[in-house]
């Protein structure tokens, strides 16, 4: 998870780029140099929204969408009955059965109260549309926060605090003994926005093509989901985390009505989904009985924490100074659960407030790395990983790489200088050459590094882990021009939601191939994704698609050594040859440079209360 100084800075410097142009070099995968194709770009010059270049319904090449409605499946759960729609799509064997905008709790009758459960008989459902998104912050300056909504919020839904929905995905045939296995999506969104009904996580390809539900569940972000009050009970203010878990509790009571096991349950979430999935994990002891059995992390986990997570309680008061307050009311808490819900998203967007959970050893522990390393945590087989170049979105626009640093990272100037030169020959005087060392560093040091960590440590106190490498770019889910493998980009492949323009053949068969890995890994945890654990002597890392030092990739020669040497599956290419399924490797390949990161993983363990 990524820290407050963090995302201003990463979130100022996409301004720059969208705003003064992008001419930075390439990315594998780009053929179009510093310009953004017309196919991303509306008339006027601006870049066009996501929506209009993706689609979840049919996400295959050069084949018309067979998606359409049949009859409407019902279902009886524990509040009433639902009916939702129920669609086909190419060459499935089965059709799917969609449930859009159930409610899995009730929004709490005042603002800033945990969810409640939903009365029996009290629901009577036409689950055939997404509701709201819980309300979202999307950080000033204005520049950066248009961009990043054309990003990720487009087209942008309505926003309402009464939104603890959840989207389900399910095929429409009778199901095996003993059901189905069941994934839940955690979305990301740095815990400051996300939405469970975009377009690219609708989980249909999944259902008709690997017979596993798919359960997408909101959850309220910001200071609507993290209320750092000191007039709340501590066990309160995580409300977001205590959303996620009324979803699970929901599935356990209901997902039989659509043909799935509550005893089958895999959580796989990205960013701040791998966060919260790892925050689940962390916070049931090992000889608890969690609501899942096995557990997916995407460029995203809790344990080893690059930025010092800070309390977050002077934000609260100085949230309510600026909706005046102190003057109106004698305390800060009634006042805020009175305020007008816009005036609050204002203020905390153009104030760049962001709040962060609180370690309230409930739903978040205190010190997550002592307490995996220990073993006290889930016995859950894991699959974790990351993307070949996170920070490439990150730190666009990033101009001298020693300011970038110490404004993002906080590192001292020695500490600067000698990862400048792990990293040569970058320098940093020169503005492309600093891009470059800045998004390798940030890549490693956020994202990669601290997933090698995390399965070493599971695989340590004998928990089966597995970790991908995904090395792949497609020029039609580039989210702008020459981000290469950036950070979510393996989303439109893992849930087969890219674009249907410009599909090439590598990219068609990556995608059945890893949202086949993961339904694997969801079916069976315990026998794992198709390739060896971590740790267990034999191959196993894997990488999920490859590039060459030519196209931005960092391949070694494999005599460097790590801190213990294990198998990563890479995802995609390798070296000179494009993979469209998985390659092992060594974890030294990749991860040679993760040493000089560990004394700040240690420095950073502990969780502020609050």
């Amino acid at each position: 998870m990524i820290g407050k100084s963090f995302l201003s800075i990463v979130f100022a410097s996409q301004a720059l780029a969208a705003g003064y142009g992008y001419n930075k070099r390439d990315g594998p995968g780009s053929s179009y140099g510093s310009a953004a194709p017309a196919s991303y770009m509306t008339a006027a010059g601006s870049y066009r929204p996501v929506a209009s270049w993706m689609s979840a319904s049919n996400p295959y090449p050069n084949k018309p969408s067979t998606s359409k409605p049949t009859s409407a499946p019902t279902a009886v759960i524990d509040c009433g009955s639902v009916v939702g729609t129920t669609t086909s799509l190419p060459a499935a064997t089965a059709s799917v059965n969609k449930f859009l905008g159930l409610p899995f709790a009730q929004s709490p009758p005042q603002r800033f109260s945990p969810p409640q459960k939903i009365g029996g008989g009290s629901c009577n459902i036409d689950a055939k549309a997404w509701k709201p998104a819980c309300i979202q912050q999307f950080v000033y300056p204005k520049l950066a926060q248009d961009f990043t909504k054309a990003i990720f919020n487009s087209p942008a839904p309505e926003e309402s605090e009464d939104c603890l929905y959840l989207n389900l995905y399910a095929p429409a045939s009778p199901p095996p003994p003993g059901g189905r296995a069941v994934m839940f999506w955690i979305y990301g969104g740095a815990l400051q926005f996300g939405n469970a009904g975009q377009a690219y996580y609708d989980g249909s390809s999944f259902a008709a093509y690997e017979d596993v539900i798919v359960v997408t569940s909101n959850y309220r972000t910001n200071v609507f989901g993290f209320a750092t009050s000191p007039e709340l009970p501590i066990a309160e203010q995580n409300l977001g985390f205590l959303d996620q878990r009324a979803g699970l509790d929901w599935v356990q009571r209901n997902i039989a009505a659509f043909g799935g096991s509550p005893k089958k349950v895999t959580i796989f979430g990205e960013s701040a989904g791998g966060f919260s999935v790892d925050s689940l994990l962390t916070s049931f002891p090992a000889n608890s009985t969690p609501p899942f059995r096995g557990a997916i992390m995407e460029s995203g986990q809790f344990s080893y924490n690059a930025q010092p997570r800070l309390s977050t309680v002077p934000l609260w008061n100085q949230l309510a100074g600026l909706l005046n307050c102190t003057t109106n009311y004698s305390s800060n808490l009634t006042c805020l659960r009175a305020a007008n819900a816009s005036a609050i998203k204002n203020a905390i967007e153009v104030n760049m407030l962001e709040f962060n959970p609180v370690a309230d050893n409930v739903t978040l522990v205190r010190n997550p790395m002592q307490q995996r390393l220990s073993g006290n945590i889930a016995h859950i087989p894991t699959l974790g990983g990351s993307n070949a170049q996170e920070g490439r979105v990150f730190a666009v626009g990033t101009i001298n790489s020693t300011t970038f640093l110490s404004q993002t990272l906080g590192q001292h100037s020695t500490a600067i200088q000698s990862l400048g030169s792990a990293y040569a020959p970058y320098r940093a005087s020169n503005g492309s050459e600093a891009y470059d060392q800045v998004s390798e560093i940030v890549t490693e040091f956020v994202f990669q590094c601290p997933a090698a960590y995390h399965a070493n440590a599971t695989a340590s106190v004998g928990i089966p882990a597995w970790r991908y490498y995904f090395n792949a770019s497609f020029s039609n889910t580039q989210a702008y021009p020459n981000l290469g493998v950036y950070h979510a980009s393996e989303i439109p492949i893992v849930f087969s939601t890219y674009p249907r323009v410009n599909v090439t053949a590598q990219e068609y068969a990556l995608s059945r191939a890893m949202r086949g890995m993961w339904a694997t890994f969801a079916r069976n945890p315990a026998g794992g994704p198709g390739w060896n654990p971590v740790g267990s002597g034999k191959p196993g890392d894997v990488l999920v698609g490859a590039m060459s030092e030519a196209e931005g990739g960092l391949i070694m020669n494999g005599n460097e050594t790590f801190y213990g040497g294990y198998n990563v599956g890479v995802l995609g290419n390798r070296g000179d040859a494009l993979s469209s399924g998985v390659t092992i490797i060594d974890g030294s390949e990749i991860d040679h440079r993760c040493g000089l990161y560990a004394a700040r993983y240690n420095a950073n363990a502990n969780i502020d209360p609050a």
